[in-house]
């Protein structure tokens, strides 16, 4: 009797390593802001992200993200953070401090402008760097050479005004803290197919280079 509880006993630790092992161990966020802007934008972006990393990457991301708020100290738990929308954006004086404490101490803000948004957020993100600005990457910077090549940059998911699209970022200590993607509706590409109803491959660039970002992040 007493070995057979000991072999269910080494059994048991066994399965459950196994499942640690498999658990995802890593959770990302979106962030929720004031201002009336709809941080809640795309919401099937992240998920699909996620499963194509996970596919692709070998990454070990939890499939459901979480959601965040700008002033809170549970963004310090997540690696990386997402931000979308079409409208208006808020942070009180708190809200910046504390997005700044969390890039400062390690974590990674991407900005996607879902067409609309780009006015509001370029002076929020002021707020939080007051002494930085805002520089377009240029197209060798490593974000753009993870696994998958853009020699060229950002792709164009959506087009609106006739631009090209751009990537900026905030520089902190040598360090990309946060990638703002403008004019490339980057997020949208995400989504499932018939939202947006764009074609595969340009979902699959999209998904590509929201890989990269990712990798990035993770590597760093």
């Amino acid at each position: 009797m007493k070995s057979i509880f000991f072999l269910l006993f080494i059994f048991f630790i066994k399965l459950t390593t196994l499942y640690s092992q498999v658990e995802p161990s890593i959770k990302i966020a979106l962030l929720k802001y004031r201002g009336g802007g709809d941080w809640y934008a795309d919401p099937t972006a992240l998920p699909n992200l996620i499963e194509f990393c996970n596919n692709n990457l070998g990454t070990n991301i939890h499939p459901e993200h979480d959601v965040v708020e700008a002033g809170s100290q549970d963004i310090f738990n997540y690696p990386f953070v997402h931000m979308t929308g079409h409208g208006n954006v808020v942070f009180s004086e708190q809200e910046a401090l504390n997005l700044r404490r969390y890039l400062i101490g390690g974590g990674f803000l991407h900005v996607d402008d879902n067409y609309g948004m780009d006015p509001f957020v370029r002076p929020q993100m002021q707020k939080i760097f007051p002494e930085l600005e805002m520089v377009e990457l240029p197209f060798d910077y490593p974000i753009y050479h993870q696994k998958y090549k853009f020699p060229n940059g950002l792709p164009k998911i959506h087009e609106h005004d006739g631009k090209p699209p751009q990537g900026f970022g905030y520089i902190w200590e040598g360090r990309l803290v946060i990638f703002y993607t403008y004019e490339t509706d980057l997020s949208d590409g995400w989504e499932d197919a018939e939202v947006h109803g764009n074609p595969e491959e340009i979902r699959l660039k999209a998904l590509k280079m929201g890989a990269n970002i990712i990798q990035y992040v993770f590597n760093r």
